[in-house]
């Protein structure tokens, strides 16, 4: 058996023990940008006055959102006078530091003991304001804040939904011990779902965002579960004879397709969310697994049925398969974007293990997006911006995230951790 069927047998059948390295109770999460986008929007963001009722700065917060969307460069806002009302913008200071757009706010105590914060936006060059925005919060609420703000700006200026204000859940080891991660979108503010001694894999989100699909091997087999963020209730859903693996939602939350060795060989399956019976969906000698709805309810799917790992098409309902994927000999691990338009996947690629996007209305439109070497689980951000994924840098685990043009990188790591399995949440109802 080749090394690379190895690799994609290993993705579709088990738990990729990969190494890893212990994680410091005292971790820190740390960005690295690289590159920007073709068009990046000039804003000066200043502090907030009232910001030292909180633990962190909002402002900052806010600044560093915008940064990592690679959409937006920042302009200094220092020494010069914080405005309350748009009335009080000096255009000329702003314009003369290149500005096109200024966010100012304050912040102000409410009369029920919370905080109240108020931001404005305004569109330097035109002098006009573009939006005012009002939040309510407590102290503990002022990441999440910080994070609405930056949506809400975001929106303004480009005319799409921001990503800020979401989550992300991945896999991280220390030691013998295995946690599900949920975090914001940033990596920050990291919580620990599900602590387990053995390994956890494929978390998926379901599409109210509620919810998380994973494999656990905590019963000494792989088998998939189904955890309630909130109150953390956990169901076992998937606990069929052999291997439960690679589960994926349906758009309305109802049904998981899932990979199982029931009848001997990988096959897909799909069985409802609150688990019970089984549906078998491909019938094929080879290994078919790592099932993914697109919004059209239709189901995209790795398979080496013609030979080597490709990626396939079929309904959702199961059926005949078409081939989607034609350029080289492993194609694996498909992800739709939220608006069914592209097609994300790991490609090898004179050897490495790259993230690649295939427009779906022009299958030759393929594009190579990153430039690290043993890449995986890529994920789209809820408005399709970005790309989440893990990779391996240094011998070490990270997540990092890519444009879908593939100008913006960025690579998240955890000091003394490794973190793989990333999944990237939905936009909070």
């Amino acid at each position: 058996m080749s090394s690379l069927l190895f690799r994609f047998l290993l993705r579709g059948l088990t738990a990729l023990c990969l190494p890893v390295l212990a994680l410091s109770a005292s971790a820190q999460t740390t960005i690295e940008i690289i590159g920007g986008g073709a068009q990046q929007y000039p804003i000066a963001i200043t502090n907030f006055p009232g910001e030292a009722a909180l633990p962190q700065g909002i402002a900052q917060i806010v600044r560093d959102d915008l940064n990592r969307s690679g959409l937006f460069k920042l302009v200094d806002a220092s020494n010069l006078p914080v405005p309350a009302e748009p009335s009080q913008v000096r255009f000329p200071d702003w314009k003369g530091r290149s500005a096109d757009f200024l966010a100012f706010g304050r912040i102000l105590p409410a009369s029920d003991g919370r905080l109240i914060t108020r931001v404005h936006l305004v569109d330097v060059a035109k002098q006009v304001e573009l939006g005012s925005f009002s939040y309510t919060l407590n102290a503990a609420q002022a990441r999440a804040t910080a994070h609405r703000i930056a949506d809400d700006i975001y929106e303004k200026v480009t005319g799409e939904k921001g990503f800020f204000n979401t989550k992300i859940a991945y896999v991280k080891k220390a030691g013998t011990r295995f946690d599900l991660i949920v975090a914001d979108s940033d990596g920050q503010n990291e919580q620990s779902a599900l602590t387990s001694r053995e390994p956890i894999i494929s978390p998926r989100w379901s599409p109210d965002g509620a919810r998380l699909a994973y494999v656990s091997f905590e019963n000494r087999k792989p088998q998939i579960w189904v955890h309630e963020i909130y109150t953390s209730k956990r169901t076992l859903v998937g606990n069929f004879r052999g291997s439960n693996s690679a589960p994926a939602w349906s758009p309305d939350g109802s049904t998981l397709a899932i990979a199982l060795t029931l009848s001997g060989g990988t096959q897909i399956y799909a069985i409802p969310a609150t688990g019970g019976e089984s549906r078998r969906l491909t019938t094929s000698g080879g290994i078919d697994t790592e099932p993914w709805y697109a919004p059209d309810g239709s189901i995209y799917f790795t398979s080496d049925r013609g030979g080597s790992p490709q990626i396939y098409r079929m309904s959702g309902a199961g059926g005949e398969a078409r081939r989607v994927t034609f350029k080289g000999t492993y194609n694996v691990s498909p992800r739709v974007s939220p608006d069914g338009k592209t097609l994300a996947y790991i490609t090898r690629n004179n050897g490495l293990f790259r993230v690649s996007t295939l427009d779906l209305a022009n299958p030759g439109q393929e594009q190579i997006l990153t430039d690290t070497d043993k890449d995986e689980s890529p994920t789209f951000a809820p408005n399709g911006r970005m790309l989440l994924y893990a990779t391996e840098v240094g011998g070490r685990g990270v997540l990092a995230a890519v444009s879908k043009d593939g100008q913006v990188k960025q690579r998240i790591s955890v000091s003394a951790a490794d973190a793989r399995e990333p999944a990237w949440g939905p936009f909070n109802k």
